[in-house]
């Protein structure tokens, strides 16, 4: 089983779901080095990208929604993923992607491909007709992917949700609308809207995108481990697995599945490595974002990392409540030394 996009081709199709607040650089080399073949950006405003070309403040430079459309070659292949619902704003954006040709970017190569954002579920986003609320606008959603296979030479990916709601889960007819507009892949989250993030999944919906469309279909949703992987492929046909919060704190998730699907024997990490892959992570954040913003960030890592640890309760608190790196180093390792006892 392998996926091409562009010009990166996957041997296994395992790809490292955009995740706002979470799948920040540090993350995502990480879990490039245990084995996601494919990373996604956080999500970058379209509207807002636009806007701050014109805009005068300095600070727009350095700040505001150009660092999250950032790639360095160890990252790569890597795609950008864009919200909105404009679609001169999201061609727009994407042609500037592609060039790099926005204030502030500090890009080393291009982007791969440019995803688009139909799945967030978040209200301040689909508030505003964004996100997953496109799934109740399909015309649109179609209008946004043919303006952007315009504007670009790279492909233009999509993911989406069941549907809005239990009433209307038309992710196969929105699938077959953003093929017919130019996609080239499309990635389906099998929860509606309406859903969140609640457990359970429904995983025909994926199976019934991957019969509507000819281009590759990634499931999305539930991919905890090894089992859970092989039960997606197996039971959808579905071209390849997006992994989002089953790493958050396990980025050993894409090496475990790797060995499954190969064949091959995986040993998981002992808890002194956990802590030691914790504690690269801290150190990484606080490099790519400073002291203050880096540790502030790290902390609900930390949490992810310990959790299902003997005395992770209290551990929990002690990173919350620290000031440095170096206390919060101090706990992992305080783990580590009472599992040895």
């Amino acid at each position: 089983m392998s996926i091409t996009i562009g010009n990166a081709v996957l041997r296994h199709g395992l790809l490292l779901a955009p995740m706002a607040g979470v799948t920040d650089r540090t993350f995502r080399l990480l879990c490039k080095e245990w084995g996601a073949e494919y990373l996604v950006s956080e999500m970058v405003s379209a509207k807002a990208l636009c806007y701050e070309q014109i805009g005068k403040r300095k600070e727009s430079l350095t700040a505001g929604t150009a660092p999250l459309a950032s790639i360095t070659e160890a990252e790569s292949p890597m795609a950008i993923q864009l919200f909105g619902r404009e679609p001169e704003f999201m061609a727009e954006a994407a042609r500037m992607l592609e060039e790099g040709s926005y204030r502030g970017c500090t890009s080393t190569v291009p982007p791969v491909a440019i995803d688009v954002n139909m799945g967030c579920p978040v209200r301040k986003i689909t508030g505003n007709g964004e996100g997953s609320a496109l799934m109740k606008e399909p015309q649109l959603a179609g209008q946004i992917v043919s303006a952007m296979v315009k504007a670009t030479t790279l492909p233009v990916t999509v993911k989406i949700r069941a549907g809005w709601d239990a009433e209307s889960v038309n992710a196969p007819e929105m699938a077959k609308i953003l093929e017919q507009a130019g996609a080239s892949l499309i990635c389906v989250h099998a929860r509606t809207r309406e859903q969140l993030y609640s457990p359970g999944i429904d995983l025909g919906v994926i199976e019934a995108v991957k019969r509507a469309v000819t281009v590759p279909v990634i499931g999305n949703g539930d991919v905890l481990s090894a089992e859970s992987a092989r039960h997606m492929l197996d039971a959808t046909g579905c071209d390849g697995l997006m992994i989002g919060r089953g790493a958050m704190g396990n980025p050993w998730l894409f090496r475990e599945i790797t060995a499954a699907l190969e064949g091959a024997t995986y040993e998981p990490p002992s808890l002194s490595e956990r802590m030691k892959t914790a504690s690269v992570h801290l150190d990484g954040m606080i490099a790519h974002k400073g002291d203050r913003v880096g540790l502030a960030e790290a902390k609900k890592h930390m949490a992810w990392y310990i959790s299902g640890v003997r005395g992770a309760a209290s551990a929990r608190s002690a990173i919350m409540n620290a000031q440095t790196a170096e206390e919060i180093r101090t706990v992992l390792y305080e783990l580590v030394r009472q599992s040895e006892d």
